[in-house]
């Protein structure tokens, strides 16, 4: 089969936004190449990047994902044009927004990813691993192996690295955990390698599931994980400890109508995905269903937001 790679110049601001419509249309995979990321690396002193000159230019993102070439693509390329500039009507910035197409065959995919997704680490003990390299972990690192496949989510963007720094202290030995938009599953492999003991771990694209069971089995954590589709937590059983939502401001102002049903009456709920001009509407939603900002962290221009139910 012959994919068709979409590559779009654009904003920060904008990427999680523009992965989503990727992932509407179906697209098998979405790469962020953010040079801003990579000078932070180059500069935290953790990893050797030596052979890799610092980016002046850090403004503009360019964003990758595949479709497959068929019948249906040029039908899906007007789509994606469509809602790039909807976001524009929105008031999303998206400059440049100069998109490129270009064609690759199977056997180039696998190549790809490994173009963009090395062994990185992101909080203070988790370690991102892919399958092809090598990683000895060091002290108390805790070493995840994760091949992203389809899904979003490797813990490279600034919404899941601060999730992923909030459950190194959220996370409790036997815990309940809910992660809602479970994507590639990341978040739901650290909580149980962090000591979370069961798991449920929904998205609403089905699509990824597979891609989820296949992350849990690398991992060794299938006995502490379930998988299933679910809009919100509609599909989850019981009340959790923890609820992860690491998706969009307007699904987690959504996601407050079902929390009480789902969160036990001391239990945290942990968001993400939530860009800086939205941050109030989250927080006034909260609000509005009795819930209190415990913390607030942001990164490049989004937000990762704790709340707890008001005594």
């Amino acid at each position: 089969m012959k994919w068709c790679e979409i590559s779009i110049q654009t904003t920060h601001e904008a990427t999680e936004l523009i992965a989503e419509i990727f992932n509407d249309l179906g697209a098998t995979g979405v790469v962020i190449e953010d040079p801003e990321l990579v000078n932070d690396y180059i500069t935290s002193g953790k990893w050797d990047y030596t052979d890799i000159p610092i980016a002046t230019e850090t403004e503009v993102v360019t964003e990758k994902a595949y479709l497959a070439v068929d019948g249906e693509l040029e039908g899906k390329l007007q789509t994606f044009k469509q809602e790039v500039k909807a976001l524009e009507g929105r008031g999303v910035s998206i400059a440049p927004g100069i998109i490129t197409t270009s064609e690759l065959a199977d056997e180039d995919w696998s190549d790809t990813w490994k173009q963009y997704f090395h062994t990185e680490k992101p909080g203070d003990r988790i370690v991102i691993k892919p399958s092809w390299e090598q990683y000895e972990p060091k002290d108390d690192e805790i070493v995840v192996e994760l091949d992203p496949g389809a899904a979003f989510g490797t813990g490279t963007h600034a919404t899941t690295s601060m999730c992923i720094c909030e459950l190194e202290k959220l996370v409790q030995p036997g815990m309940k955990v809910f992660d809602v938009g479970t994507g590639s599953g990341i978040l739901s492999i650290i909580a149980a390698k962090l000591g979370a003991k069961d798991i449920q771990a929904v998205d609403y694209d089905d699509s990824v599931l597979k891609i989820v069971q296949e992350n849990l089995e690398e991992n060794h954590v299938e006995n502490v994980i379930s998988v299933a589709q679910s809009d919100l937590m509609q599909n989850v059983h019981g009340k959790a400890n923890l609820v992860i939502a690491n998706i969009v401001a307007d699904i987690i102002i959504r996601l407050f109508d079902q929390l009480d049903e789902h969160l036990e009456e001391d239990g945290t709920l942990l968001t993400s995905g939530i860009i800086e001009d939205r941050i109030d509407d989250v927080i006034n939603a909260a609000t509005a269903h009795g819930y209190g900002v415990v913390k607030r962290m942001e990164n490049k221009g989004w937000a990762c937001i704790t709340f707890k139910k008001q005594a």
